[in-house]
């Protein structure tokens, strides 16, 4: 009997489950994988609850945690504006986009690369030539005039151009 017990406890483990340890070795305990996660679960949510429980408690460190929390937010709503504008008056829209046709590339450069910064993200500039940006800004000042005008026109109802239709409505 001392044998039999003996070749049984090499081949179980003494107190242990040999064929269940040996199992877990080709697959995870789901047990133990629940009670895993479970832990890491609870220590990311502990985590969290640390992050909010800061001792700052004055205004200015509550005013300064509102303040960081407005730019996302703006940009999109404003963004979402913009749709809106266009959608609905679209010559007003034009028209203001066309003076931000007139902001020079380099103030286009500089607004990328605080709105980069700002979320964190890495901004690669290449070397920009300033005085053609420049050239090109001031060259597009003439078709912007022209475009306002025409735009102004538009809004008036004053200019039909070759469009007869256009005309018999607006007469009408």
């Amino acid at each position: 009997m001392g044998l039999i017990v003996q070749l049984m406890s090499l081949l179980f483990g003494g107190g242990k489950n040999l064929v269940r340890e040996t199992a877990e070795v080709f697959t995870t305990n789901a047990e133990a994988q629940a009670v895993r996660d479970l832990a890491m679960s609870d220590a990311a949510l502990e985590q969290f609850s640390k992050e909010f429980q800061s001792p700052k408690s004055g205004r200015f460190d509550r005013f300064m945690d509102a303040i960081n929390r407005v730019p996302r937010p703006a940009m999109a709503l404003g963004t979402l504006g913009l749709f809106a504008a266009a959608m609905i008056d679209p010559i007003w829209f034009a028209e203001r986009m066309q003076g931000i046709a007139l902001v020079p590339e380099p103030l286009w450069w500089l607004l990328g690369a605080i709105v980069s910064f700002y979320f964190g993200a890495r901004h690669q500039t290449k070397g920009q030539e300033f005085q053609r940006s420049m050239a090109a800004t001031l060259a597009r000042a003439e078709q912007v005039t022209d475009n306002l005008a025409a735009l102004k026109a538009l809004d008036d109802g004053a200019e039909v151009g070759d469009n007869p239709a256009l005309a018999e409505m607006i007469r009408r």
